[in-house]
């Protein structure tokens, strides 16, 4: 459905008011923008003349905005931030096009990044912007096209493809094995272990498998993986780690793997996009790449 005319106003208009809203005056505007202060009052003026709102109260020679006016604005920066960002993707890559990726850091570094030579050697008109996000988020304020996502519930409003299931494996550093000799899982009970705020019950479902009740006191607490596993590495503690990290770890000898099976883990890797937008030919292409090779 196309809006009438008068609900899409004029980039130049919607910077104006954007502008006067963020920086407090239409002097200041209109540096920003490089036009006098006059012709910023004239596009704030004409804004509001096309929307039939007043977005500003006059208070002397001053602008305030309404509180409509401030939530509007907020609305109109992430649009024209949208717009420079697909304007400066088109610019850096004419032939092709853009996906914009949200990824969890060390999933990011470990596990997504070696393989995207891959992806882009098979789609060389693909340009992939990539930020690091470490829980959820709102796909509405943000300008990612899609998110890799760990979980056991998938996001609202959102597609879902789940890549695959988190497999768990306790391990230590050679050094550390060697101080502390452990043979059976309770061996672990009395040892230093390291905690991650987002898997904070998994030395609960690790000791639950082997049929044990985990230690109320346990080890340091990081926020994500690679200094957990640098820490292991060094001798701090035990680190509970997904496979795919923990065995190129143990394979160059750094980790080793103390007793104990490989647990399954508390949660599903995910591919999720918004449900509400229909998914752009760089979306489709990555996403069709990323369940051939997780299946891999």
């Amino acid at each position: 459905m196309t809006l009438p005319r008068r609900y899409i106003p004029s980039v130049s208009l919607l910077a104006a008011f954007e502008a006067v809203c963020r920086l407090g005056s239409t002097a200041a505007a209109a540096r920003e923008l490089s036009l006098t202060q006059g012709a910023v009052s004239r596009l704030v003026q004409n804004l509001e003349g096309q929307l039939g709102v007043q977005l500003f109260r006059r208070e002397g020679r001053r602008l305030k905005p309404t509180e409509p006016a401030l939530a509007y604005a907020r609305d109109v920066r992430k649009a024209l931030e949208l717009i420079a960002r697909a304007s400066l993707g088109l610019r850096a890559n004419p032939g092709g096009g853009v996906l914009s990726l949200a990824i969890l850091p060390t999933f990011g570094t470990r596990w997504l990044a070696p393989r995207l030579g891959q992806f882009l050697a098979e789609n060389p008109g693909v340009t992939l912007n990539l930020g690091t996000r470490l829980r959820p988020f709102d796909f509405a304020s943000e300008t990612f096209d899609a998110a890799i996502h760990f979980g056991n519930r998938p996001w609202p409003d959102a597609e879902h493809l789940p890549l695959f299931d988190e497999r768990i494996i306790a391990t230590c550093s050679p050094g550390y094995l060697a101080a502390n000799p452990m043979q059976r899982p309770e061996d672990l009970l009395d040892k230093s272990l390291l905690q991650l705020e987002s898997r904070p019950n998994a030395w609960g479902a690790w000791f639950a498998h082997h049929g044990l009740e985990a230690p109320h006191t346990q080890g340091i607490m990081f926020d994500q993986f690679a200094p957990m596993m640098q820490a292991a590495a060094h001798g701090v503690g035990i680190a509970l780690l997904p496979e795919f990290l923990a065995l190129p770890e143990i394979d160059e000898g750094r980790l080793v793997r103390t007793p104990g099976e490989i647990v399954s883990g508390v949660g599903t890797y995910y591919l999720v996009w918004p449900a509400d937008v229909t998914p752009s030919p760089p979306l489709v292409a990555f996403r069709d790449w990323l369940a051939r090779t997780a299946a891999q």
